[in-house]
Order: C-alpha cells, then structure tokens, then sequence
C-alpha cells in the first residue's frame, strides 16, 4: 500500500470511531432523523461539514489538492438523492453508517451494503439509459456555490459557520 491509501485506511478508521462514539449508527438516532425527532446525525453530519469545508479550502489554497466539481446536473441529483432517501428510510443506515455499524457487528447491516453495491450495478448497467434521459435534463455543468454568486469562497465561510452554529443552538434550545 502507499501513503495515500494508508491515509485513507486511518482517516476512513478514524472517522468509523467517531460514527461509533457519536452514537450516529443507533437505529434510534436514524428513525429520530428521520422523523426530524432527534437531531444528533444532523449535528454530526454539519460539524464534519465545517471542518471539511475549512480544510479543503485550505489545502486547495496551498495547492495541496486541485478541486475539481462534479456537474451540476438537476436529473442526476433528484434520482440520486430519491434514491439515497429511499435507502436510508428502508434500511436505517446510510452508506456511512451501514459500514460502521457492520464494524460494530450489526451484521444485518450487510443488507444495506448489498444494496448499495447492487444499486451501483444496476446504475453502471442502465447507465446509457440514464444519460439519454434522466442524465439529460439540466445541466448546469461544473458549479459551485462561489462560481454562482461570483464571489470567492473565503466570503461564503463565514456565512456558512454562522448559520449553522445558529441552527445548533436552536436545536438545543428546542432540545432536539
């Protein structure tokens, strides 16, 4: 293995631990999402956000890493996210946390992860479908919430930190 894959192997390591710790693979805390009862995941999830919004930046910045978007295509993000949304409301776990709580020994856990490698297939399969159809509908091409509004990212951050840090204290002042 080389150093980037031994990096990966740690962080992905690493990031499990704070899954398990953060008690975001309890099915409990999923159907709480879910139901927009409990918010700890969505806690979890925006706190990784920030941090990765910083750092990323910051290694973009110090060419580090190139980023590179994704097209912004309006078909591919609905089926996509239908697609994410159906698996999680069925299964209670997303990738993520299907992976962890397999580590956890949750062994019904490789269900979802079945799923997810035969929904993989099945895109790869239908794949020139889609790209005549679903894939063919808007495409914005590759943009990014900075390109969009014309201004640098370092202007977006700030905004970005303060609303969500916001939403946390109203999570907690609502006690969710």
């Amino acid at each position: 293995m080389n150093t980037g894959q031994w990096l990966g192997l740690v962080t992905g390591i690493l990031f499990g631990f704070l899954l398990q710790k953060g008690r975001v693979l309890r099915f409990d805390k999923q159907i709480g999402a879910m139901l927009l009862k409990d918010m700890t995941i969505f806690k979890f999830m925006l706190s990784s956000i920030l941090v990765g919004m910083v750092g990323i930046l910051l290694l973009s910045n110090f060419e580090i890493i190139t980023l590179g978007h994704k097209p912004m295509n309006v078909g591919a993000v609905l089926l996509g996210g239908a697609l994410f949304g159906i698996g999680w409301a069925v299964m209670g776990f997303c990738p993520g946390t299907s992976l962890g709580a397999l580590g956890e020994g949750r062994w019904h856990a490789v269900f979802a992860i079945m799923g997810m490698v035969a929904g993989a297939a099945l895109y790869s399969e239908l794949y020139p479908v889609f790209k005549s159809t679903v894939l063919a509908w808007k495409d914005y091409g590759k943009l990014g919430l900075p390109e969009a509004m014309g201004i640098s990212q370092w202007v977006i951050v700030p905004f970005f930190w303060t609303g969500i840090i916001a939403l946390f204290f109203w999570f907690e002042k609502k006690e969710l």
